[in-house]
């Protein structure tokens, strides 16, 4: 073993060939980041990038089809992607099925 460590992320940045070109290299560390635990600060950079998680982009989808619903069938399709939201969002953020009769109070809450 050459290292006394694993540099799993160096490894990677060293086999893509972009170990030496990335944005910051050579520059300390903010006082910012050191204050936050990994996790903070991946959520920084990942809304930062635009990135939204896969629950998110599902509850988007959700409030579109629950605004512009108007038959049962449509019901049907919304009901399926509630049932997969809720088994990918946290669980405060989980939602009941709506019906037909109750679409008013659907939209009041999508």
């Amino acid at each position: 073993m050459e290292r006394k460590y694993n540099d799993l992320i160096g490894d990677i940045l060293e086999a893509s060939g972009e170990k030496d070109n990335f944005k910051g290299k050579g520059k300390p560390i903010s006082k910012e980041y050191l204050q936050m635990d990994t996790y903070q600060h991946f959520q920084r950079i990942a809304k930062d990038a635009g990135y939204l998680p896969p629950w998110l982009k599902l509850q988007k989808e959700i409030s579109e089809l629950v605004h512009a619903c108007k038959t049962e069938e449509d019901i049907k399709i919304i009901n399926k992607k509630i049932k997969k939201y809720n088994k990918i969002c946290p669980f405060q953020m989980q939602k009941y099925p709506i019906s037909l009769n109750g679409i008013e109070k659907a939209k009041e809450i999508w």
